[in-house]
C-alpha cells in the first residue's frame, strides 16, 4: 500500500525481499521460487512521490483489488510528527474490506495509524516508533501502546501484525516468511539479504520524550530545572523545597502533569544522560554512574537494564560511535 506520505525504503525493501525467492531458490533448492505475489497498490494507479520526493510506481489502484491475503501499510512521514485523522478515507475503507475478506493486515512503524483508523484495533495492543507515540495516544486512546516491542501480533488467529521503528520492516518481512513459508526459509533469507531480527525489541532505541504541554507552569519550571540538576544527591527533596509543596503533594501534582512520578522522571533523565555518555565516550562505568547521579554502580546497572533491557556494557558495545578508519 502506497501513499504520498510513504517512505520509499521500507516499501521497496519489503517488495524486494518478498520478491527475492527466485534467487534464494537457486541457492537453496528446498525453498519455493515464488511463495508471494507482491504488488504495490495506491488510491490511483501510476506514479506518485513518497515523503522524500522519490517516485513510487503503483501496480494497481485500490478499486482494482477486491481480495488479498496480506495487506501492508508502510511507514509514513508527516509534518511535526502530528497525525491528522481522515486523510485517507478510501484506504481505510479498503483495509476494512480486505480484512472482512480474510486478509492479514500489517503495518510498519507509523503505518499503524491507518490501521488504527479502521477501528479494528480498538481494545488491542500495538507498537509504533517512540517519536510518534504522543500523536498515536492522542488520536487512539482506546488502543494500548507497547513501545518496548518491535513486533506485535493481535487478533484470532493473529490477523494483525504491526512493527515499530524505521527498519522494523526487516522483522515484518522475516515474520511473514516464517509464517507463510517456514522458519528455515526466513533464516535463509536473512542470511542472503543481511536482514536483522531486532530480538531485543525497541527498548534500547527508545528515547525519553517528557510531556511539556500540560499547562502547569510550576511543574514545567521544575522540569526545566531538572535538565541541568538531575544528578544532585536529592533532586526530589530539592524540588519540594523550591516549589513549597510537601513531597507527597508534589508527587500528586507532578504525576498529574507529566504522567510520571518525580522519581521515575528523574530516573528517565539520568538514564538518557548515561546513554549519551556510553555512546560518545570511553569513560569507565563507575565514572558515568557518578556523573548521572548514582552512588552505587550495581544499583545503576539494575536501573539501566530495567529501562533499556540491556546492561550498560552491552549498550555501549552496540551503540558506541565507531572511530572513522584512517587510510595509510
Amino acid at each position: 500500500m502506497a501513499t504520498a506520505e510513504a517512505q520509499v525504503t521500507p516499501l521497496s525493501g519489503l517488495y524486494e525481499v518478498l520478491s527475492a525467492f527466485g534467487l534464494l531458490a537457486a541457492l537453496e533448492p528446498d525453498v519455493p521460487a515464488k511463495p508471494f505475489h507482491v504488488e504495490i497498490v495506491a488510491p490511483t494507479v501510476g506514479s506518485l512521490r513518497g515523503a522524500s520526493g522519490l517516485p513510487i510506481a503503483a501496480d494497481r489502484s485500490l478499486s482494482e483489488v477486491d481480495q488479498t491475503d496480506i495487506a501492508i501499510v508502510p511507514l509514513m512521514m508527516f509534518a511535526e510528527a502530528d497525525w491528522k485523522t481522515g486523510r485517507y478515507p478510501d484506504i481505510v475503507d479498503w483495509l476494512q474490506r480486505m480484512y472482512r475478506g480474510g486478509a492479514t493486515l500489517c503495518s510498519t512503524c507509523t503505518g499503524v495509524l491507518l490501521l488504527a483508523e479502521t477501528g479494528l484495533l480498538a481494545g488491542r495492543q500495538t507498537t509504533i516508533h517512540w517519536a510518534f507515540a504522543p500523536t498515536f495516544q492522542r488520536n487512539f486512546p482506546d488502543i494500548g501502546l507497547r513501545l518496548e516491542e518491535v513486533l506485535i501480533t493481535a487478533g484470532d488467529p493473529e490477523r494483525f501484525v504491526m512493527t515499530g521503528g524505521v527498519f522494523s520492516w526487516h522483522d515484518l518481512a522475516l515474520h511473514l516468511i516464517t509464517r507463510f513459508v517456514g522458519p528455515s526459509a526466513a533464516q535463509s533469507m536473512a542470511r542472503l539479504m543481511l536482514l536483522d531480527w531486532h530480538s531485543q525489541g525497541q527498548a534500547p532505541y527508545v528515547g525519553f520524550l517528557p510531556v511539556l504541554d500540560h499547562g502547569d507552569a510550576l511543574i514545567l519550571d521544575l522540569q526545566k530545572w531538572l535538565e541541568t540538576h538531575f544528578s544532585i544527591a536529592n533532586p526530589i527533596e530539592e524540588m519540594s523545597h523550591r516549589c513549597g509543596h510537601s513531597t507527597r503533594s508534589l508527587e500528586r501534582r507532578f504525576r498529574k502533569a507529566t504522567g510520571l512520578s518525580p522519581l521515575d522522571y528523574v530516573q528517565n533523565i539520568r538514564i538518557e544522560a548515561a546513554k549519551r555518555r556510553l555512546e560518545r565516550s570511553n569513560k569507565p562505568l563507575d565514572e558515568i554512574t557518578s556523573e548521572v547521579g548514582y552512588e552505587n554502580p550495581a544499583f545503576f546497572r539494575r536501573v539501566f537494564k530495567r529501562h533499556v533491557c540491556m546492561t550498560p556494557g552491552a549498550y555501549r558495545r552496540k551503540f558506541l560511535i565507531p572511530r572513522v578508519p584512517v587510510s595509510r
